[in-house]
């Protein structure tokens, strides 16, 4: 009975998300049926979108290598504190990483001052370079964590089976981690370049032109300049094919290792050689520790002059993201929760559809939809709940499916012999084995949502400010130090949000 009330939940939970994914590419189907061709200029779209995605993809694989490697054969002190910072750029917002990123690399940038007191030339942030620069800064850290889960996922009696050999540390390379990079790799590349095919703030921000122009940024061209929405849907058409074909892409590359079980001991790398290969393992992960600190510091310092330039919007603006930011959070448990009680693969897998759509993509089917009755800014704060929800919602449901389901297999015969229905189910058996990852998840939905830069480009207006829009305003008026000040507080309260709810869920004797 429980299970079918579940399945009830979890299908309309579906249907729901089926309606708010598929009712925008409706949208964008018929008003793309009006006869236009795509462009040269937006070939050239699509090839720049290819390019720097393939790009940023294997610069960010290629340099997490070395990083993975030196941190799964190594163990010292701070090791799990450097773990955990390869996961903060995901919830960094992503206009105040890319602040951070001029900071260090701009025109006025610390390198290029150093650069110049030798000398040298300065180094050009905009164009091409600059966008896979940004790129790599947030998705090296993901290929590190992918990677690292590659090499600890080999079973500890086989280092030691090496070690018994006496083999040296090449013959271990080759028989052991090679195999398992075969499988990981193409996983994370196609995973990465899937990601980077839907960024949209990086090339508004970084893009340098027309000949640095992705889709998604052409899309915001068509609505903001031209208006013309038939070109706004053609485009967004080619993007959600990209997207998708990449996203089925990085499912199929993402298979599980054939490395075989283990006795779940912890491993013991006898192969990690010392020397200056020891050596050689500390300068990777300092250099990549260095690289991912330092914008976020120099954002920091740079932004505490400014507070006293902070614009009279400001706390408005705060207000109004973190309203939305709390919002998008219960929206996304909502339904995580309701389609995980379903404990169907088929109705799981629905959640992973967002990943083959955008958010431009989804805002721009919504604004077809709206604007023949409404103001779709009367709509904007509404649809940008409704479309970070959609964004944050793969990742949250593959993190609380698996704990429902293992909270049913664990107790639910139990709960049903004592008679546990609908919300007394919830409350006794349901909520307190699930909040850990529900605070996880929610914490991860209200960073995303507060650092988002997508849909309230083409529904705001005048009035409904959130901080990225705000900051990005200021950085357009060239008012730089107003900008740091905005993303110093706009990286606080996402950083503070995430903790709140991410401690809020841990045990009580966490």
């Amino acid at each position: 009975m429980a299970l079918r009330a579940g399945a009830l939940i979890a299908r309309g939970s579906a249907g729901l998300l089926l309606a708010l994914l598929f009712a925008p590419l409706a949208a964008i189907l018929i008003r793309a049926g009006g006869g236009y061709l795509p462009a040269p200029a937006d070939w050239a779209a699509v090839r720049f979108t290819l390019l720097q995605a393939a790009l940023s993809a294997l610069v960010s694989v290629a340099l997490a290598l070395p990083v993975a490697r030196a941190l799964a054969r190594r163990r010292f002190p701070g090791r799990r504190l450097f773990i955990a910072l390869t996961g903060a750029p995901f919830i960094l917002p992503v206009i105040v990483a890319v602040m951070g990123l001029v900071a260090i690399f701009g025109v006025r940038g610390a390198l290029n001052t150093a650069l110049a007191q030798l000398g040298l030339g300065p180094l050009r942030i905009y164009g091409l370079h600059g966008v896979v620069l940004a790129h790599v800064f947030f998705n090296m850290p993901l290929a590190t964590r992918m990677l690292l889960q590659g090499w600890q996922a080999i079973p500890a009696e086989r280092f030691r089976l090496a070690a018994q050999l006496n083999l040296p540390p090449a013959a271990t390379f080759r028989l052991l981690e090679v195999p398992m990079l075969r499988q990981v790799v193409p996983g994370a590349l196609a995973a990465i370049f899937a990601i980077c095919l839907a960024s949209f703030a990086v090339a508004l921000i970084l893009g340098g032109g027309p000949r640095a122009t992705t889709v998604e940024l052409a899309i915001y061209q068509a609505f903001t300049f031209d208006f013309d929405l038939g070109r706004a849907a053609v485009l967004a058409l080619m993007q959600t094919a990209l997207v998708a074909l990449a996203a089925v892409a990085a499912l199929v590359f993402a298979r599980a290792d054939g490395s075989g079980a283990g006795l779940g001991r912890p491993i013991a790398r006898w192969d990690a050689p010392r020397g200056w290969r020891r050596g050689a393992d500390v300068l990777v992960l300092m250099l990549a520790a260095a690289f991912l600190a330092a914008p976020i510091l120099s954002l920091a310092l740079s932004g505490l002059p400014g507070l006293a330039q902070l614009p009279a919007g400001i706390w408005g603006a705060a207000m109004t993201s973190v309203l939305v930011a709390l919002a998008s959070a219960a929206l996304t448990c909502l339904l995580c929760l309701g389609m995980a009680a379903g404990l169907s693969a088929v109705v799981q897998g629905v959640g992973l559809l967002p990943l083959a759509l955008s958010p431009l993509v989804l805002g721009t089917g919504w604004f077809l939809i709206l604007n023949p009755v409404i103001a779709p800014s009367v709509l904007a704060l509404p649809m940008l709940v409704a479309v970070n929800t959609l964004m944050a919602m793969p990742f949250c449901l593959r993190i609380l499916a698996p704990a429902y389901a293992r909270a049913e297999s664990d107790h639910g015969r139990l709960a049903d012999q004592l008679g546990l229905r609908g919300l007394a189910r919830l409350r006794w058996l349901v909520l307190p084995r699930l909040r850990p990852a529900l605070g996880f998840c929610a914490g991860l939905a209200a960073a995303l949502s507060m650092g988002d830069l997508g849909v309230i480009t083409l529904f705001g207006t005048s009035g409904q400010d959130t901080l990225p829009l705000l900051m990005y305003r200021l950085m357009g008026a060239y008012r730089t130090e107003a900008a740091s000040a905005v993303g110093l507080i706009l990286m606080a309260l996402s950083f503070g949000l995430f903790w709140l709810f991410d401690r809020g869920g841990a045990a009580p004797d966490a």
